[in-house]
């Protein structure tokens, strides 16, 4: 993974690159990569919370909004800090922040499908479309040699800041409906179908063009 091109598309990539290294160039000494990688795994559980509890007050969505931000700091900053210090952070670190990026979706999702905005069904769908969309970038970078997170304009801070969006959205829609609104419900998952729709498209059309970019680097061989 480290040996791979970086290649961040996403629309706030330049922004939250210059953003990071800013904030890891001043973190004290004693601040490793791995401390880093455990607060966003905090964060991430943080927002599991957040929209599990959201079953007895909406209020608790303000949870699951900081921890994204937590997650957002923490998931973001750790390769960061290892990039401006130029350490060459060990194989077990890159293990470990792959395992946590799948473990820190299964969390979110749970804790989503627990809400009583959003089917559970509905956000396994999301955990599973996320995990495949994670799982592809890994592959691109061990068999093309380029690691790029965002698919077209949208990569992991697009997301955050869409949820806080929701949130804010959910929050005030169940002040003005009452907690169990079905109205609330019903249009919060509609909204996660046509993400997942959006995610499927995005995988599929990515995979297309790996599929393409492949067959021209290495054709297939006659087998006579």
């Amino acid at each position: 993974m480290e040996t791979a091109k970086r290649e961040m598309s996403f629309l706030l990539a330049g922004p939250e690159r210059r953003v990071l290294r800013w904030i890891a160039a001043r973190l004290p000494r004693s601040w490793m990569p791995d401390h880093l990688t455990a607060i966003g795994v905090l964060g991430a559980l943080t927002v599991g919370a957040g929209y599990a509890l959201s079953s007895r007050h909406a209020g608790w969505l303000w949870l699951a909004s900081f921890g994204l931000f937590v997650n957002w700091f923490g998931d973001s900053l750790d390769g960061t800090l290892a990039r401006v210090r130029q350490i060459e952070r060990p194989k077990y670190g890159y293990y470990l922040d792959h395992m946590v990026d799948a473990i820190t979706t299964a969390v979110i999702g749970a804790g989503i499908g627990l809400s009583p905005f959003v089917n559970l069904p509905i956000a396994l769908l999301v955990v599973i479309l996320y995990l495949c969309l994670s799982i592809n970038v890994y592959l691109e970078s061990a068999v093309l040699g380029v690691f790029d997170l965002g698919y077209g304009v949208f990569g992991p801070t697009e997301m955050r800041i869409l949820l806080v969006l929701a949130n804010t959205g959910l929050f005030a829609g169940a002040l003005w409906t009452g907690l169990s609104g079905p109205a609330v419900a019903r249009v919060a998952n509609v909204a996660v179908a046509l993400v997942c729709v959006g995610m499927a498209y995005a995988l599929l059309a990515r995979v297309r063009i790996n599929l393409i970019r492949l067959a021209r680097i290495e054709p297939p061989r006659p087998t006579g």
